[in-house]
């Protein structure tokens, strides 16, 4: 199980084998192969057996190509001469207790009964839509995530007998994108400067700003704001439920659920907060 928290991304091993475990993480980060690089990392064990020493080098080694780096451990009793053997430190108990039935709680789950509405039936189909899309781009030899087209700037031609222009290099000018609608999932908005969504934004779907992100509705998708380093950007929305959160480098990973008013995710010591909005406040 990977996900992230206030202090970073963790690798949690539970009731599942090492091996099977691992190969969840793994085909999560190939969904996103570039997203958590520069990310530091610990790795959890609860309720599991320890893997060998080389089992987990080899781990170590995968994450690396992702960008991750393992910075500790934690686990039972016998995690301090695995942790030592990796050179790694050891961190302690597993911070979390909670996880260690993740097996049982997966089949329970399973077990359930649900019925779904139409909407939630529309947003799975959304979800389903995005990973089918992220699949036929990676076939065809794209890139997962669209990249930003910029018109070229329209050139007018300089009248006879007037002097030669002198052309000066400048920054582009940020901009505001302005969509009004539901960004259903599969679809992707990236804007150099910042994106107001006036509607929902449901699950598989993605947004890119190197500024801000403002969403006048349910947040429940992919935000990256500050994606050109800018750990000053924010994301606001109605409900910020999204299922992967990223501000600059800064990542929050795990899914929340939305408060009872609109909330604002910023960076604050180099860790993504989230609290109400107030009309007018200023976090700049």
């Amino acid at each position: 199980m990977l996900r992230g928290t206030a202090a970073g991304l963790e690798f949690v091993f539970g009731d599942e084998p090492f091996e099977e475990a691992s190969a969840e993480v793994f085909a999560r980060l190939a969904e996103r192969p570039g997203f958590y690089r520069g990310s530091r990392a610990t790795a959890v064990f609860v309720g599991v057996e320890l893997p060998q020493a080389d089992t987990f080098a080899g781990f170590a080694q995968s994450v690396a190509q992702y960008g991750i780096e393992l910075s500790g451990l934690y686990g039972p009793e016998g995690t301090p001469g695995l942790a030592e053997q990796s050179g790694l430190p050891f961190l302690g108990i597993a911070p979390r207790p909670s996880v260690a039935s993740l097996g049982s709680k997966r089949a329970a789950k399973a077990a359930r009964v649900v019925t779904l509405t139409e909407a939630a039936r529309s947003l799975e189909a959304d979800f389903a839509g995005a990973r089918a899309d992220i699949a036929e781009r990676r076939a065809r030899g794209e890139a997962s995530v669209r990249k930003p087209k910029i018109a070229p700037v329209p050139q007018t031609p300089t009248p006879a007998g007037a002097p030669a222009a002198v052309l000066v290099e400048s920054a582009p000018l940020d901009g505001t994108l302005y969509y009004r609608g539901t960004v259903r999932g599969g679809q992707s908005l990236q804007q150099i400067g910042n994106i107001v969504v006036v509607g929902d934004v449901n699950p598989g779907a993605e947004l890119v700003a190197t500024g801000d992100i403002l969403v006048f509705g349910a947040l429940r998708g992919t935000a990256h704001a500050g994606a050109q380093g800018d750990s000053a950007a924010r994301v606001v929305a109605l409900e910020l439920a999204p299922t992967q959160l990223r501000i600059a480098t800064s990542i929050a990973a795990e899914e929340r659920r939305a408060g009872q008013r609109p909330e604002m995710a910023f960076v604050e010591g180099e860790r993504i907060a989230i609290a109400p909005y107030a009309a007018g406040e200023v976090r700049r």
